[in-house]
């Protein structure tokens, strides 16, 4: 599934849940198809809550840079 992962995005991986998804609820899923779509989806979840909490991550940097450029500003104008 890594090798797999390595060529999504967050955007493409969240349209292939919506797939999964689609295929489950439409009841035509064998058993056999119904695991491998859940282990699927479960490693994309996975991928996607890794992506959200990068960019979450870099988001909180960019606000601490901020608030350091900001408080050295001041300081600076003291």
């Amino acid at each position: 599934m890594s090798d797999e992962q390595a060529t999504h995005t967050y955007e493409t991986a969240t349209a292939r849940i919506e797939e999964i998804i689609r295929r489950l609820d439409s009841g035509d899923a064998g058993l056999r198809e119904t695991l491998e779509l859940l282990r699927e989806g479960r490693g994309l979840v996975e991928y996607c809550a890794a992506e959200l909490d990068a960019v979450g991550q870099g988001l909180q940097e960019l606000r601490l840079d901020e608030l350091v450029a900001r408080l050295e500003a001041r300081g600076g104008a003291a």
